[in-house]
């Protein structure tokens, strides 16, 4: 993987989020690129939680045994928490210049773009199936697309630690920066005349998925090379995007 240069583009809020449930919160601590400032953990997860930050060299000061409403109150109402909460620092964004040295070293690979998906708990999902799928890397807007936060982490079952994540002011000109870096750029539209099943797969190829309703921008759609379409029955509008976006991955991945 290539040296990190931060994205000074991306917006950084507080820089802080909440992390809540087993999967993010293990993977969080297993990754050496987060940094946590605090573990909020019940007795009954102590062990394991001092255990897995020895083996990954944490120090077990950042470990707090708490009672559940400890953690509740700091969590929003109703998420799943299995008795444990991180407060952590939020990674930082990778550029997409990072991205295109990580592809070439990788002649077959494939990236993923959303055009102003803004609900976290379907970028968890996204993420999921990025990874599932050995996606390279995420690409998003920094504009349009909401922070990290622990609703998206759970979503992704802390897969949000694998995956390199890019925020870029312009998505037209990001697919433009790609093409010439020898990608293959495939808008996701529901009325294309091509379906993906159908399509050459190897090479680089960075795919292209619009927000639910209005889909891909006319800008961002302009600048694909090729437009297609999911092959589902008739009978259905359209998918969920996070679903949409596991079918899609799962047909690229094919090559």
């Amino acid at each position: 993987m290539p040296k990190f240069h931060k994205n000074n583009s991306a917006p950084s809020a507080n820089n802080a989020a909440i992390l809540y449930g087993r999967h993010p919160v293990t993977a969080a601590i297993a990754n050496s690129r987060r940094q946590i400032n605090k573990i909020l953990c019940t007795a009954e997860n102590a062990d394991d939680i001092r255990a897995l930050c020895a083996k990954h060299n944490r120090s077990a000061g950042i470990i707090t045994i708490v009672d559940r409403k400890e953690i509740e109150r700091i969590l929003p109402r109703e998420a799943v928490h299995q008795g444990l909460a991180a407060c952590v620092k939020e990674l930082e964004d990778y550029t997409l210049e990072d991205i295109c040295i990580m592809a070439e070293e990788h002649p077959d690979c494939h990236i993923l773009i959303l055009d102003q998906v803004t609900d976290p708990q379907n970028i968890g999902a996204i993420i999921r199936s990025c990874v599932a799928f050995n996606t390279l890397a995420l690409i998003m807007q920094d504009k349009n697309s909401p922070a990290e936060s622990g609703a998206m982490a759970k979503a992704s079952a802390g897969m949000i630690e694998h995956l390199p994540v890019c925020r870029v002011t312009n998505l037209s000109r990001a697919i433009e920066q790609l093409k010439n870096a020898g990608f293959w750029t495939i808008g996701m539209d529901g009325y294309a005349q091509t379906t993906i099943n159908k399509l050459k797969k190897g090479g680089k190829t960075a795919v292209i998925m619009g927000s639910e309703g209005k889909g891909m921008r006319r800008l961002v759609e302009e600048a694909c090379d090729i437009t297609v379409r999911l092959p589902i029955s008739e009978k259905v509008e359209s998918l969920n995007v996070s679903t949409a976006a596991a079918i899609a991955l799962y047909e690229i991945s094919k090559a």
